[in-house]
């Protein structure tokens, strides 16, 4: 297949993902960017773990990181026997999987198949490294593939002109996005809340956004209210880090309060992704409670006096009932209807 990232923007690149080559595995630092363009340079696996859990890279990032954070684990094992890599395999996989809990289903789908591949490789007498990269390269492939098909049907529901209000970064179906709106010579201005306290919204997709060409405006996030009694806001949109089969969906913290204000506004809400077919309701969903001191810091710079208290869940979840549909790449679905998903052929098999 084609590489999928043509004309997609600085961030949605694939070396600009993660990538391995010779050893090392170099991971954009959106942690800075766009101050900055600058890499994370790992070289072990543990190091792409720990990358991932620093949030290094973040929404769909590490999905890209592991699978070539596994690959890199295969360079490290190349010394021992077959069957000895392949468990040192399983281990790195469980690593890196388990390196950002509320995902840690998603990252199990990456990395369980990553030993796979590595584990034919090695019985056809092949590079296991290789075939890992290679696997990888696919995943991204069948992801912004599939993502590009839920951008089709969202788009739809946005007319000429319209204005979309963002949370966070939902990165390829935001590329996706963008992409189709330019095909489709469809104008869309963009609102983006900034997401603190990384600002994922206003550094991440406001600059996507914004080098697409697009008018991009951010918002702090105590202006949700001020922006939607005051402007025709057409649609809230967000990726989901976890969408359960009863209807909820996790996604970054502060995405809850949207969806209220944006009921109360009578502003269509539409997720986007694909169901998780092993979150039956949303008790299977686990929020990762994040290191408070980085709320009380801006760009390493600390706001508050000691002493002072914060906390820092990083995901909060979102009820059924603020959720207009779940926009997949077979259509729009209820988010009391999310089992007929996977009636027929549809299977989250794209990470």
């Amino acid at each position: 297949m084609e590489r999928q990232d043509y004309t997609m923007p600085t961030l949605l690149q694939y070396e600009n993902v993660a990538w391995y080559e010779d050893g090392k595995v170099q991971i954009l630092d959106r942690r800075i960017y766009p101050r900055k363009m600058s890499f994370v340079e790992c070289v072990t696996y543990q190091e792409v773990a720990q990358a991932i859990t620093d949030m290094v890279t973040q929404s769909a990032g590490p999905y890209t990181a592991a699978g070539m954070g596994m690959a890199l684990a295969s360079y490290q094992s190349m010394d021992l026997t077959n069957a000895e890599r392949v468990a040192y395999l399983e281990k790195a996989s469980e690593t890196i999987a388990t390196a950002r809990p509320t995902t840690a289903n998603r990252m199990r789908l990456i990395t369980e198949k990553c030993v796979q591949v590595a584990s034919e490789a090695l019985n056809n007498d092949e590079d296991p490294t290789e075939a890992i990269k290679q696997n990888t390269i696919d995943s991204l492939n069948r992801r912004y593939s599939t993502m590009n098909s839920v951008a089709k049907y969202l788009i739809d529901k946005i007319p000429e002109n319209g204005a979309v209000l963002t949370q966070c970064f939902g990165e390829t179906i935001i590329g996706m996005l963008l992409r189709e709106a330019i095909e489709q010579h469809k104008n869309i201005r963009f609102f983006c809340a900034e997401t603190r306290p990384y600002l994922q919204g206003a550094r991440l997709t406001a600059s996507c956004c914004a080098e697409m060409g697009f008018e991009t405006t951010i918002i702090s996030d105590n202006m949700t209210a001020y922006l939607l009694s005051s402007q025709k806001i057409d649609l809230f949109t967000s990726a989901a880090d976890s969408i359960a089969l009863d209807g909820y969906i996790a996604n970054k913290v502060g995405t809850y309060q949207i969806a209220l204000l944006a009921n109360y506004f009578g502003v269509p809400y539409f997720v986007t992704g694909i169901p998780d077919y092993d979150k039956k309701d949303h008790n299977d969903i686990k929020i990762e409670m994040r290191n408070p001191e980085q709320v009380m810091k801006l760009n390493g710079i600390r706001h508050t006096l000691d002493g002072v208290k914060a906390i820092y869940p990083s995901f909060d979840i979102t009820p059924p009932e603020l959720i207009g549909a779940i926009v997949t790449d077979n259509g729009f679905y209820s988010p009391y209807d999310l089992t007929s998903y996977f009636k027929g052929e549809a299977k989250n098999d794209f990470y």
